[in-house]
């Protein structure tokens, strides 16, 4: 078909992310010697000015050799240069797609999510389902758990797809289905993870969910993406320690 051809040629002539400079970086420097197997990499502001990029795209870089099996960061302690960190180096192939880097998703999302609350809210009613999301990520108890981080990842999902399905229209459904396929990329889920470890921000989190809820289901279009917003500068600042 000529949209699948045109696809793969649009996705050969991608230009590299930053993040994924940065790490093509930090594995030449592991490869040199500068950073052997067993090493602490240093601290992401050093990295950062050493690189002259930003603590974000050092931390994306990181995340993403997390993934590929390139290093291990302890809670904690650091981020250490695995065993087998040049190996897995020297056999790696780019047969994939990158993962989209999340600070393009994060951007993305405050400039659409809000309105897509608004639209919401313009319905404004109540959603059974909602209600029952809402309730599903209160009741995970321990986020040190890979499988409870798991569940209230998935609630928080289908909770940000809800909002767009209760707007019944469907290009916002649509754009919300690409968003959706975004935040389950690799690199997203493994900062995700790194920011959302404690029960506390858990319940923040789930407290601002339900200020936007609130917010649709009473037609309140200013407040429904006034509190998306709030919420997703939040993530940004969790995830990325972007200021």
């Amino acid at each position: 078909m000529f949209f699948d051809s045109t696809h793969k040629l649009s996705a050969s002539l991608k230009a590299p992310q930053l993040y994924e400079l940065v790490a093509d970086r930090l594995k030449n420097l592991i490869l040199d010697g500068t950073h052997p197997p067993g090493s602490r990499l240093p601290a992401e502001r050093h990295l950062a000015a050493t690189l002259g990029v930003g603590r974000a795209s050092v931390r994306e870089a990181i995340a993403e050799l997390v993934n590929q099996g390139v290093v291990q960061t302890r809670r904690n302690s650091g981020t250490y240069v695995l065993p087998q960190a040049m190996e897995v180096i020297r056999e790696a192939k780019a047969v994939a797609s990158p993962d989209t880097s999340p600070l393009s998703t994060l951007a993305a999302r405050l400039a659409i999510e809000p309105v897509i609350a608004q639209f919401a809210a313009a319905v404004g009613k109540r959603d059974a389902e909602l209600e029952r999301l809402l309730d599903l990520m209160e009741s995970v108890s321990d986020l040190t758990d890979p499988k409870q981080r798991q569940e209230w990842n998935e609630h928080d999902r289908r909770f940000h797809e809800r909002l767009a399905l209760m707007t019944a229209n469907p290009l916002m459904i649509g754009i919300a289905g690409v968003i959706a396929t975004a935040v389950d990329e690799p690199l997203w889920r493994q900062l995700r993870d790194t920011g959302i470890h404690d029960p506390a921000r858990a319940r923040l989190y789930v407290y601002e969910h339900r200020l936007i809820y609130e917010a649709i289901a009473t037609g309140n279009q200013e407040a429904a993406g006034f509190y998306v917003r709030q919420h997703l500068e939040r993530v940004r600042r969790d995830m990325l320690a972007l200021g």
